[in-house]
């Protein structure tokens, strides 16, 4: 099929386009009952031979062995373990997934929803440094039944003993137990596009994680405008991903080929993380054969820069792959580092597609065009923690570079707003970012208040608000200004630091840190404040970067202090050096500085 005519997908009254998902407008609108599960029955009665979902599995001797479901299997096993969830669970009732990465996991996820559950995407408890992120989210959820694997059901089981014995213990499922004869029990169940169809657990790298009640039209709304965004279009274009499948951006890579029958190549974040030529690998495998996209944060760029580069002669092609950079905010060296160690393995230069998104929009919010080339603007340091997107050439002494995010998708709207007076800004302005849009969340799980104050925020105008309803934005508790029509996004609220009543953003602190010393792993310091007798004080915590194990600190920390208060003009009341991989991640992988902190006032590092 033609890139130009858009995906085929079936409704009960024959193949539909994407375009017959837009109005006279070319806003998004889904035809009538068009469900996540809907998709994934008209992609069973069109292309049901078709792989949906291939997962390499790295954990055997050797080379990875690859597993594939095709759509009608995976329809046969979505109604089998559905079946089993219906003995159980009623019609609403959280289903918990805590299985390992793999096949086992999207059938138990999809069957969840299929059953007429609301899916908990979770993870299992052998995942190092999250029990207190698992614990705080099945406390929250209170999931009827758990779906796990016979891998790890001693674990879950134990877990629930030890860490939540208090809860009603949920049923525990074990999915590759569940013989496919079992579809025959399940009950049809009928499902609304404005059922919620799972809890989105946030990262928690500002508070502890919150359920996002994520319904159908929010989900069918997000895939067509990521595909509609980012021009996935084409039938022959999947996905490849090592993102974990309880994390928002991994579930979209699940989630997009359901919209067209596509499939997506799955492995575990482990096997990534220990050999990042397999995702190299897997792009390359799927670029031979068509379209590719894939997401992953800054780090990960860097990670497969630094250990994933293959030999001469290897045959590695990524002249088909679309890249999107999901952290926020995007790191251009990040960006050039990967585009400067795989160029000549055929990667275009407008490969990679800077992007926004967050839990609380089901994922996707803006990326660059795409033809586009990721864009970079420099800004006066000071004048941005002041709130003021104010143009520098490259070499000033307090210039920082912004990446674009390019323009806010399809069907969705953006303000920029005085996160004080919840008055609109104007381009140049930073200010917190508000949203509206179908792809928008219900609101938290069990929590009315937080979910008034976050998903119907109200703006204070004279008129009508820009682009939009005045009267329901979600508070997206991120900071960035619109300038040139694009949207750059400039960090967290919550992570911004206070001292003497100038504001710095953290990362711009940490750049510099990294900066003063060789000793300091890039990427892998945390800036925050702890409370002092004459109001907040600084603290950076920062990782050891390889081979420097033995190296006196000493020296590091003064100048690590002397160049924070050259550049910033603040001081730095304590530095601690430490071993890699002790600063708290977020699931995503992104720097806990909350946790960081946490840890620090608990005397971790002494």
């Amino acid at each position: 099929m033609s890139r130009g005519a858009g995906p085929d997908v079936v409704g009960g009254e024959g193949l539909l386009q994407i375009e017959d998902c837009l109005d006279a407008d070319g806003e998004i609108v889904l035809p009538p009952g068009v469900t996540l599960i809907s998709l994934i029955d008209r992609n069973i009665a069109n292309v049901g031979d078709a792989i949906a979902y291939r997962y390499l599995d790295f954990t055997g001797i050797g080379g990875g062995r690859a597993v594939e479901m095709t759509w009608s299997e995976l329809g046969v096993r979505m109604r089998a373990i559905g079946a089993r969830v219906q003995k159980v669970a009623s019609r609403g009732d959280r289903v918990a997934v805590l299985a390992p990465q793999g096949l086992d996991y999207v059938a138990g996820f999809f069957a969840a929803i299929r059953a007429g559950a609301v899916a908990v995407p979770l993870f299992a408890p052998e995942l190092p440094g999250h029990a207190e992120r698992l614990d705080t989210a099945l406390r929250d959820a209170r999931p009827t039944a758990v779906l796990t694997t016979t891998a790890v059901r001693a674990e879950v089981e134990a877990f629930f003993d030890h860490r939540v014995s208090e809860l009603r213990r949920p049923d525990v499922i074990v999915i590759d137990e569940i013989p496919d004869s079992a579809a025959g029990d399940f009950a049809a169940t009928v499902i609304g596009v404005d059922d919620v169809s799972h809890l989105q657990y946030t990262g928690g790298a500002t508070r502890p994680p919150v359920g996002v009640e994520i319904t159908h039209r929010a989900v069918g709304t997000n895939l067509l405008q990521m595909i509609l965004s980012i021009d996935l279009l084409d039938r022959n274009t999947h996905g490849v991903s090592w993102l974990p499948l309880y994390h928002d951006m991994g579930l979209s890579m699940i989630g997009f080929p359901a919209v067209y029958g596509g499939h997506s190549t799955l492995m575990s974040p482990t096997a990534f993380i220990r050999r990042p030529l397999r995702w190299i690998e897997a792009l390359s495998a799927g670029s031979r054969i068509g379209r590719v996209v894939t997401a992953a944060p800054n780090f990960a760029y860097e990670w497969a820069a630094a250990r994933g580069v293959p030999a001469e002669g290897s045959g590695i092609d990524l002249g088909n792959v679309v890249l999107i950079v999901g952290s926020e905010p995007v790191s251009i060296e990040a960006i050039r580092t990967f585009q400067d160690a795989f160029a000549p393995f055929g990667l275009s230069p407008n490969a990679f597609k800077p992007s926004y998104g967050l839990a609380e929009a089901t994922l996707f919010v803006s990326t660059i065009e795409p033809d586009a080339q990721a864009r970079v603007v420099h800004l006066d340091r000071r004048r941005l923690a002041d709130g003021w997107a104010v143009r520098v050439d490259d070499g000033h002494p307090r210039a920082t570079a912004q990446v674009s995010c390019g323009h806010v998708a399809r069907s969705q709207r953006c303000v920029i707003v005085d996160p004080e007076t919840r008055s609109p800004l104007p381009d140049g302005r930073v200010g917190e970012i508000w949203l509206q849009g179908d792809n928008v969340g219900r609101g938290y799980w069990g929590r009315p208040e937080e979910t008034r104050r976050t998903f119907h925020a109200q703006l204070r105008t004279t008129g009508h608000a820009p682009g939009g309803d005045p009267g329901t934005w979600l508070r997206t508790g991120d900071l960035g200004f619109r300038l040139d029509g694009e949207l750059f996004v400039t960090g967290r609220i919550a992570d911004i630091i206070t001292v003497d009543a100038r504001s710095h953003y953290p990362q711009h602190i940490e750049a510099t840190v990294a900066e003063a010393s060789a000793i300091i792993r890039r990427g892998y310091a945390a800036a925050f404040t702890v409370a002092g007798d004459t109001g907040e004080s600084l603290v950076v915590v920062a990782e050891r970067a390889a081979n420097t194990a033995r190296v006196d600190p000493t020296s590091a920390i003064e100048a690590i202090k002397s160049a924070v208060l050259i550049e910033h003009g603040v001081p730095v009341v304590d530095v601690r050096i430490v071993p890699a991989g002790s600063i708290p991640r977020t699931t995503s992988g992104k720097l806990a500085r909350r946790a960081c902190r946490t840890d620090y006032l608990a005397g971790v590092w002494g």
